[in-house]
């Protein structure tokens, strides 16, 4: 299937909830984080330097949006990405993101 037949069964506005859920650079630094393996949301605020009402803040939409699960083991909640094709398209939106960048002029 080439591209024009993907984007032809695409749901915009399923992409669109995503990218409003994506669209937080808080948000991308979690999924960045995460990218490498599960953590708790402990690690999580010592790594990213946010507080933990911030981070829980981030990660339930992250959660409502289905990119991240939680699970909690005892005292600590564990959080996951739910599918890592996510990283892999936040690789390829920093690529095009550094490309576009690269070849801006002034306005």
């Amino acid at each position: 299937m080439d591209i024009r037949e993907c984007l032809a069964k695409t749901d915009p506005q399923g992409v669109a909830f995503l990218a409003k859920t994506l669209g937080d650079e808080n948000r991308l630094r979690i999924i960045m984080a995460l990218a490498q393996g599960k953590k708790p949301v402990s690690r999580l605020v010592e790594e990213l330097g946010i507080s933990q009402p911030l981070a829980s803040h981030h990660l339930k939409e992250l959660k409502r949006a289905l990119l991240v699960t939680m699970e909690r083991n005892g005292p600590f909640v564990y959080c996951e990405l739910a599918d890592q094709r996510i990283a892999s398209i936040l690789a390829d939106l920093g690529a095009l993101a550094a490309d576009l960048l690269a070849r801006r002029t002034s306005f």
